[in-house]
């Protein structure tokens, strides 16, 4: 039987001898951190990264037998563990044996092969399943907050919580406060920095999973937040109105229109607006939102200047600064205008590969699970798309972006030399991958773009070992993240630049590049993740993909209860 053969039916043997030929030696693996190994002439390279990959061994020692063996039988369990089979090896060996070896015969797991089985999921998964996915962490955020805030609203109006109402302003700018807070890119760094740092791989599982969660779905306090503001604010005005004899008309007029302002940026956020109308959700709760920033201002200050009690306007210069009001409304404003402080007009080299995608090159290296944001003006139109970089000491960074929309289209038929983007990048769940202590990156199409990072940073680089014998050397990084990509002709549509990132650092064992036009059709995608998940010992998945598909995955793998994380659109 060839190698060719042997490597078609079996997993790779890294076999272990110190024994007579054709001895029935039985495959053992005794955990020790350090391992001898005699290879049977295959690929080193693969071969060694497999065994380290799978068994985690923290060194390996090369040596090369006299005799090149040739492997004529063996019997391997499918489910890829330590099994009582035999495997028989003939030849001749040298009449001193290598005294570091050993009998032990050490088999990884093979890779994936091609199925040409449809991927959809043939069976309906089960209500609960799908109820469990749409009340994610995001609804329930969203949930609690609102709740809460309409039992605050009750007690308030009822008279019981007379904090209240004698400080509803407090209640809306720190609500709105909150919001705006969550969504700001430095915060949100702060915030992934510090889980990242406090509880990485040490933490339970449970733990760190919940983590990931609460981070990736943030928006629902978001989302919860601006609209128990609004809430508050429709109560206070209803108030003041109610009580008009005592407020002079402007205050009236100014809750009036920042009631407005916000129900016009609230209004403009809902999904199907912001997923439809893409640019019309971002002129409207972008400008009508800094309206209402404007506003508030003139309602908190002329609020502040007038007595109720003696119905006359006072000097606001000596009272303001002790007000909640008035920092509130601060913070607010700074963190609006932080991330806008960071826009500059950069120079960018545009790759066409394809008709389908444009490869966008920055300068400097970025670490892995960041967004960026991108667009043609300074202020209109900003397309959020995934990094891909081989670390922070790399000299560029690089943007897919999938032709979709008119802005994306532009990018091909008239590729811009300069784009304007914010410096300050926005961290996405990919940037919680340092959590885990092994994980899989599932995408499609160009989905890549968020997912490849994370595939290249992350890991844990092995010290390079001489072979004692042979002299080999070993330049082979024990990454923690295994790439599942499913798309169509991925070399010609994305072209050498992202085909060569992924070859240059991405190991064949440590990726599934599934073409689905050569294997003329998609694949049973859980059926892949299922086994790659058992054969890598991965902790979670992250999903990059589009709605059906990503939908698809993500019940898969709640049925088969394999923590997952996909794609939002609500967020």
């Amino acid at each position: 039987m060839s190698r060719t053969q042997i490597y078609n039916r079996l997993p790779i043997a890294i076999c272990l001898m110190d024994t007579t030929p054709s001895i029935q030696t039985r495959r053992i693996f005794s955990g020790t951190p350090r391992v001898s190994v005699t290879l049977p002439g295959w690929s080193l390279r693969e071969s060694l990264g497999r065994a380290l990959s799978f068994y985690r061994a923290s060194s390996i020692i090369v040596s090369q037998p006299d005799t090149d063996y040739q492997l004529e039988r063996g019997v391997i369990s499918p489910k890829f563990g330590i099994s009582d089979a035999f495997i028989s090896f003939s030849g001749s060996l040298s009449e001193k044996p290598d005294k570091r070896a050993t009998l032990h015969v050490v088999v990884v797991p093979p890779p994936v092969r091609e199925d040409k089985q449809i991927q959809r999921i043939q069976r309906k998964p089960s209500r609960w399943i799908r109820f469990g996915l749409w009340f994610n962490t995001y609804r329930k955020f969203f949930t609690l907050i609102i709740l809460l805030n309409i039992l605050g609203l009750d007690f308030a109006i009822m008279g019981v919580w007379t904090y209240a109402r004698r400080y509803m302003a407090t209640l809306v700018l720190g609500h709105l406060l909150t919001a705006v807070l969550v969504r700001n890119e430095l915060f949100g760094r702060f915030l992934y920095l510090l889980v990242n740092k406090l509880f990485a791989k040490s933490t339970p599982l449970w733990f760190r999973l919940g983590c990931t969660s609460a981070l990736q779905h943030l928006g629902g306090v978001h989302s919860g937040c601006a609209i128990s503001g609004f809430a508050w604010l429709i109560y206070h005005v209803v108030v003041m109105f109610k009580n008009r004899e005592s407020n002079p008309s402007v205050i009236l007029f100014l809750g009036t229109v920042t009631s407005l302002a916000l129900a016009i940026c609230i209004g403009s956020a809902f999904p199907w607006v912001r997923n439809k109308h893409h640019n019309v959700f971002e002129r409207h709760h972008r400008f009508i939102g800094w309206l209402g920033l404007v506003f508030t201002w003139m309602f908190v200050i002329l609020g502040e200047s007038y007595d109720v009690t003696t119905r006359t306007w006072n000097s606001v210069s000596s009272t303001i600064l002790h007000k909640q009001e008035f920092w509130l409304c601060l913070c607010m404003t700074i963190f609006i205008l932080t991330p806008w402080l960071t826009v500059r007009k950069v120079k960018v080299v545009v790759e066409v590969p394809s008709s389908k995608v444009a490869i966008i090159r920055f300068e400097r290296g970025m670490q892995q699970g960041l967004l960026a944001r991108i667009s043609r003006s300074s202020i209109m139109e900003y397309h959020a798309f995934g990094i891909i970089s081989e670390g922070t000491q790399a000299k560029s960074h690089y943007l897919i972006c999938g032709i979709q929309g008119d802005f994306t289209r532009k990018l091909v038929s008239d590729p811009p030399t300069h784009l304007w983007t914010r410096q300050l990048k926005f961290a996405g769940v990919s940037n919680t991958s340092t959590l885990y202590r092994r994980g899989i990156r599932v995408c499609t199409g160009t989905g890549i773009g968020a997912a490849l990072s994370t595939c290249l940073q992350v890991g844990h680089p092995l010290p390079l070992h001489p072979s004692r014998e042979a002299g080999l050397r070993l330049d082979f990084q024990n990454s923690d993240w295994y790439l599942i990509w499913i798309g169509s002709e991925q070399e010609k549509t994305f072209g050498p630049t992202i085909s060569g990132l992924i070859h240059r650092h991405i190991e064949p064992e440590r990726m599934t590049l599934w073409d689905s036009k050569k294997a003329g059709g998609r694949p049973n995608v859980m059926k892949i993740v299922k086994e790659v998940y058992v054969s890598w010992g991965a902790e979670v998945v992250f999903i990059t993909s589009n709605l059906q598909g990503n939908q698809e995955i993500m019940e898969g793998c709640m049925e088969a209860k394999i923590p997952a994380f996909g794609t939002l659109w609500d967020f």
